[in-house]
């Protein structure tokens, strides 16, 4: 019989270790492993972390085998390792309801579980019992389902779960806008359950995002079915958000040893060495102990000064917990790990000799790892008077599963027995590499020859979309309408990606749907969802940001392509030239160079084979009878200019159907009589400003108006000629000096048309409608209508039983027409009834919290002033504001436009900000009003100026 080699031995030995301490508490049923013999239940991050060295001494046995017996050894460890992560797997699917829900809300009690019943997989705590929403942990077990899948093992069975894991990526792409309770289950420091946005989990969700994208979950033996896709921007957002971050760990966290999982193994999240560097240095100089590493700074959990029988502290508690802060050897593990990929081997025998020094020795000479050290009670005073020198005591799990894995793990990397490629076969540990240069290939399209000879005229040579045939051109709202379709699972009823917008990296890439080629231009480029694309100076601006943005952000193969179309509304008013700051953009980008980015101006088909390519392989033609339907949609947006790039007329693709069908039923149909310019006859008495019409129909319909301004006192109308753009103001009744006061107006003052019974004929208003020509009058009308009648109430332009056309609809063209005649005023107030919402609000929110400010929207004293501290889902932002704002409507919408402006200066210009800790946007609009009278010379009344501003000039 062959003998047994030194190395096989002391697997052997590692093996034994591993069965003692791991494994041995491993459930049969569900592979689970609970916290310790006193903690039954299973954790999700502890279980992921555990199996760790049950993988790694797998490979090794694969790697080392010396005979038959090793290769069995190690089938046997891989697959303890699958019925580990299937078991998670399927405590996972079993709140697949949550999964579904949470995507949309990002609500904590929408969330997973972080625990489950290691013999059942059931949860084990209500929703609101628990710190649930903890995205470190949904994000390392996906980490990890990537790099097993990798090495070889088969983790995932069919396709009802590649659709599952799909949908947890989509749960946890939005993670750089998501406040959780972080790696330690507690949220803020102060234990008060309160959650906030924390540098581990947005780095821990970067880190699988990217492991996981177009991944195929089958391994060796799938097909395009069973790969996962990401959106670039989701992983670059969380890049931003993490960067700006660190070395913080979170608004109330100034550091914490949890984030050496995130600029070392196994997320290797963090792209800057100088910032990987800096956060390491802080955790060693600031957490580090005799024993291990604090958590952080003020950690009060298993100090003898903590009360166990209560589950938050009180605020001032946590002054009794410095010094005292319990040390936990775990990160010691973390730091050998480190050592070990950055080869830096002094670090590596420092931290294994001093980790072998606290170890405890169980039955037959096995070493343990404590879960962490505490001070004894005795020693308290001592150790206030004097930091790290008392000796502490073992406490807690005995071993501590989750670090007594990475040290083994550890063990068998530092004596060769793994390299460190073999546990991250994803090759993550080259995150610092140094990036090549990029070059933004950009295509300048033209809606029409008129506008190609129009640019030919200047020497700018273009094709029209029609002309880049077979090359599809669609607008990036369509490609969200796409991306609805991935992941959608009628067996479990998920639904796929939320209809969220697509970002400038997603759309710089070419798009093969079954066998064609498809290009989407810019999201900054849709001028139907937010106004600031109707300004043509912000757009400059807007292609300035995405292109410095693509040069540095730009991860994949190939070259970034960046479709520009040249629109009508890219023209003077006249129709009969371009836009000299959209022509001086184009000659800029023609020299090579823009914005600091290399660029370079080609047509479509010339840069196909050196731009990157993405095959959308969830639109194959067996999913046809699943494609979204247009009749649920429920917005409306013009496409105008793309519908004459639709496939020919006897394609029989349904998918090419689909989208020329999707382009034409959303496009925006005329039913309001055509705008005369020069006309300046009313509907209402000149007299009355559209203030009054407010007033009048707050008091129909009951609400509850406040009686002092939320905003500046605006200054008596001087001319007879009536103020059309204040609709939403807010009825003022504190008198102002020298100031004559409005008397309330009755309905006949403001000539409302009446029945036979005095009531308000709308049959009549709905006449007027038909006949009055200026956008004014027009806006008026609707807004009583919109007001009296609700947004759906259906208007009946055509007469009785014509069929008709609802309140919204109007609005929609209204808005239009508007933006064509760069209305701003008008254009602001419109978005405001419609409830517009700036796609990347909840991102400019967070950028901001990120950089640790914070935020108050409307004006003090609270709770008029509301205070935004962590990051909100983008409806409940949406809705904050509008609370905020009162009955002024517009200025809601002004306070997104100028929340998205400081985010882009915080995001540039940080140092501007540095000694600022609230922003407080309803000040700011205060004060650009006060400085606007001032300017002007006017005492007054400037805030209805300012929302007649055109956007970039704001």
């Amino acid at each position: 019989m062959r003998s047994r080699s030194n190395s096989g031995v002391r697997l052997d030995g590692y093996a034994r270790l591993v069965q003692e301490t791991i494994l041995c508490h491993q459930n049969p049923v569900t592979g689970l492993l609970p916290a310790s013999a006193q903690k039954k239940d299973a954790w999700v991050r502890d279980n992921v972390y555990s199996v760790l060295a049950v993988w790694g001494l797998g490979m090794a046995y694969r790697k080392n085998a010396d005979r038959d017996e090793d290769k069995a050894k190690a089938y046997e460890l891989e697959q303890s390792v699958v019925k580990l992560m299937q078991g998670l797997l399927q405590c996972m699917m079993r709140q697949v309801a949550k999964v579904e829900k949470f995507k949309h809300t990002q609500s904590t009690g929408d969330c997973l579980h972080a625990k489950y019943d290691t013999p059942t997989c059931a949860t084990v705590v209500g929703d609101d019992q628990w710190g649930h929403l903890q995205v470190d942990a949904t994000s390392i077990y996906l980490l990890m389902l990537a790099e097993m899948t990798a090495s070889g093992l088969r983790i995932i069975s069919n396709l009802d779960e590649v659709a599952f894991i799909q949908n947890m990526v989509f749960y946890i792409e939005a993670a750089y806008k998501v406040a959780d309770y972080g790696m330690w289950e507690r949220g803020d420091k102060t234990n008060q359950g309160i959650p906030e946005l924390n540098a581990s989990s947005v780095g821990m969700a970067k880190a699988a995002l990217e492991a996981i994208d177009e991944l195929d979950l089958f391994g060796v033996h799938g097909g395009p079915k069973s790969v996962i896709h990401v959106l670039p921007d989701d992983v670059e957002h969380c890049q931003s958000i993490l960067c700006s971050m660190l070395p913080r760990a979170s608004t109330s966290k100034e550091i914490d040893a949890g984030l050496l999982s995130v600029i070392s193994y196994p997320a290797f999240a963090v792209e800057d060495a100088d910032l990987v560097a800096i956060t390491k240095s802080e955790i060693i100089n600031k957490l580090q102990g005799r024993y291990g590493c604090c958590r952080f700074i003020r950690d009060g959990y298993r100090c003898p000064k903590e009360d166990p029988s209560r589950l938050h502290y009180d605020p001032a508690e946590l002054k009794l917990f410095e010094n005292i802060e319990c040390e936990w050897p775990v990160f010691w593990t973390y730091l050998i790990l480190d050592g070990i990929f950055s080869e830096d081997l002094v670090q590596v025998q420092e931290y294994r000799e001093a980790l072998e020094g606290i170890l405890i020795r169980g039955k037959n000479g096995i070493k343990l790892v404590p879960e962490l050290y505490s001070v004894p009670r005795d020693k308290v005073d001592e150790e206030y008077r004097n930091p790290h020198t008392v000796d502490r005591a073992a406490m807690g799990q005995l071993p501590h599963m989750w670090g007594q894995s990475l040290y083994i793990l550890g063990c068998l990397l530092a004596e060769g027995f793994l390299a460190p490629g073999e546990i991250d076969p994803l090759n993550r540990r080259f995150s610092t590499q140094f990036k090549p240069d990029v070059v933004v290939q950009v295509c300048i399209l033209a809606e029409s020859e008129e506008i190609q000879q129009l640019l030919n005229d200047h020497g700018i040579t273009v094709q029209t979309m029609s002309e880049v045939l077979p090359i599809r051109v669609m607008p990036a709202r369509i490609l969200s309408h796409v991306y609805v379709k991935l992941g959608n699972c009628k067996k479990l009823s998920l639904s796929g990606r939320p209809h969220r917008h697509i970002g400038v990296l997603g759309t710089s890439k070419f798009y093969e749907i079954r066998s064609r080629s498809y290009i989407f231009t810019p999201q900054f480029l849709d001028q139907h969802h937010f106004y600031l694309a109707l300004d043509n100076q912000m757009i400059v601006e807007m292609l300035r940001t995405e292109l410095a943005y693509l040069s540095c952000c730009w991860r994949m193969t190939g070259r970034p392509t960046l479709a520009f179309p040249v629109t009508r509304s890219m023209l003077v008013e006249d129709g009969d030239a371009i836009d000299p700051c959209i022509l001086a953009t184009l000659r800029k980008l023609q020299d090579g160079y823009f914005a600091g980015a290399r660029v370079q101006i080609s047509d479509l088909s010339s840069v196909q084979t050196t731009s990157f390519h993405t095959r959308l392989s969830f639109l194959e033609e067996e999913n046809d009878d699943s494609l979204p339907d247009d009749e649920e949609e429920d917005e409306a947006y013009e496409y105008g200019e793309y519908n004459q790039c639709g496939p020919s007329e006897d394609s029989e693709n349904v998918f090419d159907q689909y989208l020329t069908q999707l382009l034409h039923s959303t496009s925006t149909k005329s039913h309001l009589p055509p705008i005369q310019k020069g006309q300046h006859d009313h509907i209402f008495s000149a007299e009355h400003t559209t203030r009054d019409i407010l007033s009048f129909m707050a008091q129909v319909q009951g609400l509850n108006i406040p009686k002092s301004s939320m905003y500046l006192p605006v200054t008596p109308v001087m001319s007879k000629h009536r103020r059309s753009l204040n609709l939403l103001e807010v009825p003022h009744s504190q008198p102002t000096p020298h100031v004559k006061q409005h008397k309330p107006h009755s309905s006949a003052d403001l000539h409302l048309p009446r029945d036979s019974h005095g009531n308000t004929d709308f049959a009549e208003l709905v006449r007027q409608l038909k006949e009055c020509s200026t956008l004014q009058d027009q806006a008026d009308i609707l807004y009583i209508l919109y007001l009296m009648k609700g947004a759906n109430w259906v208007v009946e332009l055509s007469g009785p039983g014509q069929g008709g056309v609802s309140v919204r609809s109007l609005l929609e063209e209204l808005y239009a027409q508007a933006g064509a005649s760069k209305e701003w005023g008008l254009i602001r107030y419109i978005s405001g009834m419609l409830r517009k919402r700036v796609e990347v609000l909840a991102e400019a929110c967070t950028d901001l919290i990120s950089h640790h400010k914070q935020l108050t929207v409307g004006l003090p004293p609270e709770p008029r002033e509301r205070v935004i501290t962590v990051p909100l889902p983008p409806e409940e932002l949406n809705t904050l504001i509008y609370e905020a704002s009162g009955q002024d409507i517009s200025i809601a919408v002004l306070t997104q436009e100028i929340m998205v402006y400081l985010a882009m200066y915080v995001r540039s210009q940080p140092a501007l900000f540095g000694d600022m800790l609230r922003l407080r946007i309803g000040l700011i609009m205060q004060v650009m009003a006060t400085e606007l009278a001032r300017s002007l010379h006017c005492s007054g009344g400037m805030l209805t100026k300012i929302r007649t501003i055109i956007p970039h000039r704001n």
